[in-house]
């Protein structure tokens, strides 16, 4: 439940230093003279993790409450474990610490952290020194942020002993007998929430507790101090902040404005003390057009505040490449990164870095100069602001009051340091509300008429007809920034839509998660692009055509909202069950009193109680009272409601409790409301897509509907196996509680797979795309104790212990045998798995026990898949063969009976069809098969491909990296086009509609047009920049058939297009105009070809040849055979050998003219075992006729590849499953083929 449920303050504490040991050795090593000590390395002392009671505390408090189950997962281990407090325990009982039970959230690393607690170096000092405070940013791979505060302090070692820089000490060091040294140490806090005042403050109360005291007693401390901000939560959006008291200050926890604003708990102003407005702006250009900027200062907490304001001046646009505000002095190579970042330094290695460093933007915070490192690009230059939008900036700044002593010239003096406090607060406040509607301002006047020009359905943007409205000065900017992909998906998260499989962190995002010099920005999308027309700004009193006026009044009255504080009850120490319990009735009582004073009509407030007391009630495991309080925020503020929280607290309110629920009538709307809510599923569209769980039993058809609707998987032949292993031994219907039980089992399956985390010493024997599906129960193998784990390549064992460590298995490819059996231990016979591979002598075997017959079936399921990967060329077996497996998990976990084995084996498809049905692929066609795509991956069935075009690549400056790359477009039916990277054969631009018929034809008119043709009688024009359809042509009355190109000199000239109806146009391909139109003597014009300005015109009774100026008729090639009773098929011309080749509609035959005397008999070549021919594509010298065909009784999809010089077919290919629909060559190295709507699948052959 922690995934849901929002966490406290707190997430996790340390106590970071030096070991008392070295810091011995080096006053030692030293004779105690301290004048220029070498630095410690930093190591974490002590970890402080919830929960902060015992074990048998946490089943009291959360007895029948299975919300609170602990998903804090770590594989990660160091080699020395730090010492972790009797965290687990504070009731005063002292025993050793289970350091194996203690667990660390999962986007912890606690190797780095210590350098970053000491980010300058950490050494002994001969003079105490005064603390001080800095903040860190760690951001995961999907852009998730947690924040941590650190407060450094001193303590003196006298004698080998430690104590804090309290009275005792300084009083022993005077004495002169033994000189003191002080050791720096430091308490670092992590949050989920980016609280840096109400941390910091909470962390100066700590440093005044921790003077006087000794080693022993400040742990004792921190460790209270850390359970304390574990208990307090994170408020509710809205005008609701939280106070407690720290001794000896109040602190105030702010909450986020509305739910898509950000948290803001720092000083918006500090930039603009910093820099002047100008420098502000050149700083959001760099951060708006992706440069490599190094923010650089002596002081290490300005650093990360003076990012963090950048940040926040962006909203609603976000940064999404590498944001590291602290670099550590081990870290320096980082800048060193050849893309986008933000990173902060000390003003000490400022040399170091701009000599070093290429192509980086320094920020000078002390003395607020910009300057550059040096250039290796042909220019680095920061484009300024759009004019306009400057100078409304620079008018609204000159109105901000940014200097709080001012504020203070006309007050009496405060004589209580709370009162100060508040009135800091208030003015703080004020002008953050200021600066952000500032900011807010110059991000909507930069950015304003980019709405107009954004496709919003496809994401994408159309850069050149934008450009073309921007003044002069201003496109410098424009154009850097119409560099950027404002795509808000990276390219793997297309390629997660292209199968129906759960989503796992692969191996690169896991390794990613740490901080590397080597890490590569898979995305290029820096700003997330809102509906800008949907942000309204506070406006003046009247559209004055003066925006000076205008623009000045409202940056000095933007409105305030009032804000309400609620004071967090006292939390009694020691914390013990009965500690906490009163501190949660205590919690509640408050709140109710207040909900109690309140009036109805302050809704707002009234929705803040409920929600906070609804998570203490979940806290105490009183579900339905939580339920009664979140059931009341839809009558008082719909918007916070935690539809998440209240779905998940239904899914686990035991049978007593849900009967007590359906006994209370607004209780039983909410449950029915919740769980039969619209949800967003992952749809290959990006379309949202409703889901409800089903309420009757459900026969097949119905089935396989609520299972492709819950994008589980959408292949009918698998939902009907899925639907037999679910029916085992019943009835052939499925009741609503199987299905529910089957879904809520896999979902929880698929978010525990996302919490895999592994060590980086198992990573690099890992591919960078390989993800971990499943992993086994803690088992004994003869390799060694540990966890296996299955990818979709191998098997290996997650060995356990004080390194985990990677132990191989087996690769798939290498499986020899798979065999279940038991071995004799004592009186008893332990399941067993053994499997042989090719590479290894050893057997592997391991005690699975319980498991064992899943992880058997499971291990062949994926051995038979690779198998049939392999052989042919289709990775997308292997995908199907892991759905396999992982439907197999769910049966199991799902029934939970006796039978549950037998039902998972119905899923065993590629197992049995490998026993059953072994299926060789021939040698002729294994050999010329390189691979296999799917471009209906994803959708409910297959669809036919219509038409193939391959696109090549070319390089432009100007362009981004991946339109240089060649490219596959794929036809397929009711107008949609799936664009192929033909380089990596992954979708680039998936599923994008051409009206509603079906398409019949497409060609690259230029490089940046391709021409598609459409049954409904309209051309459509893709720019392959924004990959987007501005443009069409409708000249056409009928089916467009046809469009070639005509090129001159290699450029192309005019364009010619044909309908069904034998209409010709030629096009001015830069004008788009009409240059000649003919209507020609025959109709049913299928296609076309050029030669020798000639236009060969395929109809179905003849092939007539006419002038490509005049269109007047040359020759004519009757359909005259009489064996032959259907219509001409397509055709090709070998100009060369002076031959046009045709084949018959029905036919399995291909005729050979001579060009010379089409009169004569043509020769005949014909294609055995072909049903009919289909498509036909000439490739060098030889003639790749595509077909339906028979294999082994079988209709499948053949080619035929037959050369023009012997005329004798060369080759038989069979690598579809439907007949071939569509051909096309990719630089006559590749040809690629189309199937139809049985398989729908692309094969890529090798040419010659």
């Amino acid at each position: 439940m922690e995934d849901v449920l929002p966490s406290g303050l707190l997430e996790i504490c340390l106590l970071v230093g030096a070991p008392t040991e070295r810091v011995r050795a080096l006053l030692q090593g030293t004779q105690r003279k301290l004048r220029n000590p070498p630095p410690l390395d930093p190591e974490v002392l002590s970890v402080f993790v919830p929960p902060f009671i015992s074990r048998d505390d946490v089943q009291m408090i959360h007895a029948g409450n299975n919300l609170n189950k602990s998903k804090r997962r770590s594989f990660r281990k160091k080699k020395e474990r730090p010492k972790v407090e009797n965290v687990k325990s504070l009731n005063g009982e002292q025993k050793a610490p289970d350091t194996e039970d203690v667990t660390v959230p999962k986007d912890i690393d606690l190797i780095a952290l210590p350098q970053l607690c000491f980010p300058g170096g950490l050494y002994v000092t001969s003079e105490l020194k005064e603390d001080h405070i800095h903040f860190l940013v760690f951001t995961d791979v999907c852009g998730n942020r947690t924040y941590g505060v650190v407060a450094q302090y001193y303590q003196s070692m006298q004698d080998g002993s430690t104590s804090s820089n309290g009275q005792g000490p300084w009083e022993s060091a005077q004495t002169g007998k033994v000189p003191a040294c002080f050791v720096p140490c430091a308490v670092c806090v992590i949050s989920r929430y980016p609280y840096f005042s109400a941390l910091k403050d909470c962390l100066s109360c700590l440093l005044v507790q921790l003077r006087p005291l000794r080693d022993l007693d400040v742990e004792e401390h921190i460790k209270e101090f850390a359970a304390k901000l574990f208990l307090i939560p994170s408020p509710p959006p809205g005008s609701l902040h939280l106070v407690f008291h720290m001794k000896p200050l109040q602190i105030i926890i702010p909450s986020r404005e509305d739910p898509d604003s950000p948290i803001i708990d720092l000083d918006l102003h500090l930039p603009l003390l910093c820099f002047k407005p100008e420098q502000v702006l050149q700083i959001m250009t760099c951060i708006l057009t992706e440069q490599r900027i190094v923010f650089f200062s002596s002081d290490w907490a300005l650093l990360t505040l003076i990012a963090e304001c950048f940040m926040l001046y962006l909203h609603p646009l976000q940064w999404q490449h590498t944001f590291v505000p602290i670099l550590s002095r081990q870290m320096l190579d980082f800048v060193m990164a050849p893309t986008s970042f933000l990173m902060g330094c000390h003003i000490d290695h400022f040399d170091e870095v701009s000599t070093e460093g290429e192509d980086l933007i320094l920020i000078n915070i002390d003395n607020g100069d910009i300057s550059h490192s040096k250039v290796v690009e042909e220019e680095l230059e920061i484009p300024d602001v759009p004019a306009q939008a400057a100078e409304t900036f620079m008018k609204r700044v000159e109105g901000l009051q940014l200097h709080f002593d001012l504020e203070l010239c006309h007050l009496r003096a405060c004589t209580d340091l709370g009162e100060l406090q508040t009135r800091r607060r208030a003015w703080q406040q004020k002008l953050n509300m200021d600066v952000q509607q500032t900011m807010l301002q110059l991000i909507v006047n930069i950015f304003r008429e980019v709405k107009d020009h954004l496709n919003y359905e496809h994401r994408v943007f159309n850069s050149e007809e934008f450009l073309k409205t921007r003044a002069v000065g201003d496109q410098p900017f424009y154009k850097k920034f119409a560099r950027l992909d404002l795509s808000t998906q990276s390219e793997e998260d297309r390629l997660d839509l292209m199968f129906p499989t759960p989503r796992r962190l692969t191996i690169e995002k896991m390794a990613s998660k740490r901080v590397s010099a080597a890490r590569k920005a898979s995305r290029r999308m820096v700003i997330s692009m809102p509906n800008l027309q949907d942000i309204k700004l506070p406006e003046g009193p009247s559209r004055n055509s003066s925006l000076r006026k205008v623009e000045r009044a409202v940056a000095m009255r933007t409105p305030s909202k009032s804000i309400t504080t609620f004071k967090i009850p006292e939390i009694h120490f020691p914390l013990l069950f009965q500690c906490v319990h009163s501190y949660y009735t205590d919690f509640f009582n408050h709140l109710s009193k207040a909900i109690s004073a309140l009036p109805p009509e302050n809704s707002a407030l009234l929705a803040r109680y409920f929600y906070l007391r609804g998570l203490v009630s979940l806290m105490q495991g009183k579900l339905l009272n939580a339920l009664s309080d979140f059931q009341n925020l839809e009558k008082t503020d719909l918007r916070i409601f935690p539809t998440d929280l209240v779905r998940k607290i239904v899914e686990n309110l035991p049978r007593l409790e849900r009967l007590q629920a359906d006994r209370k009538p607004e209780l039983k709307r909410l449950i029915s409301r919740v769980m039969e809510k619209q949800r967003e599923v992952l749809k290959m569209d990006d379309h949202v897509k409703n889901f409800e769980l089903p309420k009757t039993h459900m026969q097949l058809d119905d089935f396989v509907k609520r299972i492709q609707e819950s994008g589980i998987v959408r292949d009918i032949d698998t939902i009907h196996r899925l639907f037999d292993a679910l029916t085992v031994g019943q009835q052939k219907q499925i009741d609503p509680e199987t299905f529910r039980d089957f879904y809520n089992y896999w979902k929880e399956t698929e978010a525990e797979a996302q919490e895999v985390n592994l060590p980086p010493a198992v990573i690099e024997h890992l591919d960078k795309n390989e993800c971990v599906y499943k992993l086994s129960c803690s088992v004994k193998t003869n390799y060694g104790v540990g966890k296996i784990a299955l990818t979709q390549k191998r098997l290996f064992l997650l060995t356990e212990g004080g390194c985990p460590g990677y132990v191989p298995i087996a690769a798939f490819r290498d499986i020899e045998e798979v065999k279940s059996t038991t071995v004799a231990f004592l009186l008893l016979r332990i399941p067993t798995l053994r499997i042989k591979t090719l590479s290894k002598k050893e057997v592997f075997e391991a005690n699975l026990k319980t498991e064992c017959d899943l992880w058997y079936l499971i291990v062949k399921e994926m051995w038979a898949g690779k198998k049939m990967a392999y052989d042919h060329k289709d990775p997308q077996y292997i995908q199907q063969a892991l759905t396999n497996v992982l439907l197999m998990d769910a049966v199991v976990g799902a029934l939970q009976s006796s039978k549950s084995i037998y039902a998972a084996s119905k899923l065993s498809y590629f197992d049995r069809m490998k026993n059953e049905v072994p299926m060789m692929v021939p040698k002729t066609t294994s050999e010329t098969l390189k691979h296999k795509i799917n471009p209906s991956a994803g959708e409910t069935f297959p669809q036919a491909i219509d038409v193939l075009l391959y696109t090549p690549g070319h390089l432009d400056p100007s362009e981004r990296l991946d339109n240089a790359h060649p490219k596959l477009w794929c036809a397929l039916n009711e107008g949609k086009v799936v664009v192929f990277d033909a380089s990596t054969w992954s979708i680039q631009q998936h599923c994008f509609k051409m009206g509603r018929s079906k398409l019949t034809c497409m060609v690259m008119v230029e490089q940046s047009q391709v021409w598609i043709g459409s049954q409904d009688s309209i051309i459509y024009i893709i720019n392959t920049h924004s990959m987007s359809c501005n443009k069409q042509l409708n000249d056409h009355r009928s089916d467009v058939t046809d469009i070639i190109v005509e090129k001159k000199n290699g450029t192309p000239s005019e364009a010619y297009s044909s309908s069904l109806d034998g209409m010709v146009i030629a096009w001015n391909i830069s004008t788009l105009k009409v240059n000649r139109v003919s209507q020609l003597p025959c109709q049913n014009l299928t296609s076309m070809k050029l030669h020798n300005n000639q236009l060969w015109c395929c109809t179905r009774s003849c092939i007539l040849v006419v002038t490509t100026q005049e269109f007047r008729p040359q020759m004519k090639l009757e359909h005259h055979l009489k064996d032959v009773c259907s219509s001409f098929l397509g055709f090709q011309i070998f100009p060369e050998r002076d031959e046009v080749w045709a084949s018959y509609s029905g036919s399995s035959d291909v005729y050979i003219w001579n060009t010379k005397d089409l009169s004569s008999t043509p020769q005949k070549i014909h294609l055995q075992d072909c049903s009919e021919i289909t498509c036909m594509i000439r490739v060098k010298n030889q003639l790749w006729v595509g077909s339906s065909g028979k294999l082994q009784g079988k209709s499948k999809g053949k080619i035929y590849v037959v050369s023009a010089e012997r005329k004798s077919v060369e080759k038989e290919l069979v690598g579809h499953g439907d007949a071939v629909k569509a051909l096309c060559s990719a630089e006559d190295r590749y040809v690629l083929s189309g199937s139809g709507k049985e398989e729908g699948k692309i094969a890529i052959w090798k040419a010659g």
